[in-house]
């Protein structure tokens, strides 16, 4: 009898070493070798990851059809046939996934927990039975009384808050036009018949109810909770993960039952488990947000199917999450209330375009080096933005504390939003107020000029759509003139700030009321 074999894997890349490293030898991270023991007589992991999961109820006619390799054909020969996409009942997800849900795919998503993922989805199953006679909900860490208690709360998901739907959205299979659940009236998650739960954690009875039940779409919640009977290791470690991942996506594509996967995040923020996991699967989707704000982002990072680094915005509330209809009102303050270092940017995720206001707060430091603090924009971006209006326009800003957030918590990385920072700062350190009908887009470079950001129009149509009459542009470029946009051109900061902040503007506080307070 052969003896069992302990061995090391990177949790990150997934390979193997006999022995334990710092380092990992392939990928270089630190610390993410795991011990695993490997019983030479049970093979069934390996064989399970080559030939995928055979179902005991297949004859052998069907396996030894599936056997017979398949011939190459020429590319020019290959049909095109437009898939039909399943929609999901939000516009948001959709948007996200390219426009709907392609039949067969495999969607990854990962969040902190408490996020909303399991919300998310159960909502979306809860729209999708609306539509669709079989949908299955596999839960490894509720039981079928808590998904219930859960479904119960949420009610109708996100129905009296939903956006009006487009017609093509509010038609069925018929062409009829239709309600929320078909029939005129709404109906709640708890009560759904084509909607099906399984609370279960073994990888091989999930596979048998699949292949019985067959329905068009099936949640995973979540696959670092699952386990392969035949592998040794514990759930959530690197072999079991990539396993029962593999054995989902062959009964996945054979059976052509779309999976919707959720995945637990480490304390970086990134999918737990081997990089292999994000490989497998088609789409890749995060669920972020700020735990004191009540917005939410689905964010795409990988689609087979679609564009990456597309948005959609949602807005969690006592019944569930919401669709957001227009997420630049939710990032905009009032603007009869400005206050002195805000201004206007338009930043752009995937092909949606947001206005964002950025608030800057410059003062006097009581440290011996001052503080510098972000909220939803890059620090390093802050630093040297400071550094560019010091050097190239003489505001001396080193010796200063200087804020920096954008409304509502909504990341802003991007470098189109460089001007918009530097004309906050420069507002706030002259206590200044910026035109509240005036955006400002534009990179800036380390010389202090103003450099062109790609899908201009894009953002100018949005600016002018909620009602902006100015916009600050770099220079270099032929801008749309039947926006209603007074466009100016700039090619350097200091250019920039004078159109901005005109000089003959006085200070919005006193310095002498100040000092009789």
């Amino acid at each position: 009898m052969a003896k069992t074999k302990t061995v090391y894997i990177c949790n990150v890349c997934a390979s193997e070493s006999l022995q334990w490293f710092g380092k990992c030898p392939t990928c270089d991270t630190y610390g993410s070798l795991e011990e695993q023991v490997i019983n030479p007589n049970n093979n069934v992991g390996a064989s399970f990851s080559r030939a995928g999961w055979q179902s005991k109820t297949r004859n052998n006619s069907q396996r030894e059809t599936e056997a017979k390799p398949r011939a190459s054909v020429k590319f020019s020969d290959i049909t095109e046939e437009e898939q039909p996409r399943i929609e999901s009942g939000y516009h948001e997800l959709d948007r996200v996934l390219g426009g709907g849900i392609v039949p067969g795919s495999l969607v990854l998503i990962g969040g902190d927990p408490g996020i909303g993922k399991s919300t998310l989805l159960l909502q979306t199953a809860n729209q999708l039975s609306l539509r669709l006679p079989r949908i299955l909900y596999v839960s490894a860490e509720e039981s079928g009384q808590q998904i219930k208690l859960r479904a119960t709360r949420l009610q109708v998901g996100a129905l009296h808050h939903q956006p009006q739907e487009s017609e093509q959205h509010k038609q069925n299979g018929n062409g009829k036009k239709t309600t929320e659940n078909g029939t005129g009236k709404a109906q709640t998650i708890a009560s759904q018949p084509n909607l099906y739960v399984m609370p279960e954690t073994d990888l091989e009875e999930i596979l048998k109810e699949l292949e019985s039940l067959k329905p068009q779409v099936a949640i995973i919640d979540s696959i670092q909770t699952l386990h392969f009977s035949s592998i040794t290791s514990a759930p959530g470690s690197v072999s079991q993960v990539r396993e029962c991942t593999s054995a989902l996506m062959q009964v996945a594509k054979r059976e052509s039952i779309t999976l919707f996967i959720v995945g637990h995040v480490t304390k970086e923020g990134a999918i737990a488990g081997p990089r292999v996991l994000e490989h497998l699967v088609d789409t890749v989707l995060y669920f972020e947000g700020d735990r004191y704000a009540s917005h939410r982002l689905l964010r795409s990072v990988k689609n087979r199917f679609g564009a990456t680094h597309e948005i959609g915005i949602f807005e969690m509330v006592d019944h569930g999450l919401v669709e957001v209809s227009n997420p630049s009102e939710l990032f905009l303050s009032s603007r009869d209330e400005q206050a002195p270092g805000t201004a206007t940017i338009v930043s752009c995720e995937g092909t949606r375009s947001i206005v964002v206001e950025l608030q800057a707060l410059v003062s006097p430091t009581s440290y011996t080096s001052p503080r510098r603090s972000t909220t939803g924009v890059d620090y390093n971006r802050l630093q040297q933005i400071l550094a560019v209006l010091e050097k190239r326009v003489g505001i001396p800003l080193s010796k200063l504390d200087a804020y920096m957030a954008s409304a509502g918590g909504l990341g802003v990385e991007e470098p189109a939003a460089d001007l918009g920072m530097a004309i906050a700062l420069v507002a706030s350190f002259r206590d200044r107020v910026v035109d509240p009908r005036t955006v400002l887009i534009g990179e800036i470079g380390l010389g202090g000029q103003v450099r062109l950001v790609s899908q201009m129009e894009l953002r100018l149509k949005e600016a002018a759509k909620l009602g902006f009459r100015r916009a600050i542009v770099p220079k270099g470029q032929t801008y749309p003139s039947d926006l209603g946009l007074d466009i100016v051109t700039v090619g350097r900061v200091i250019d920039a700030i004078v159109v901005a902040i005109p000089n003959n503007q006085q200070p919005v506080t006193d310095p002498e009321e100040e000092m009789e307070g």
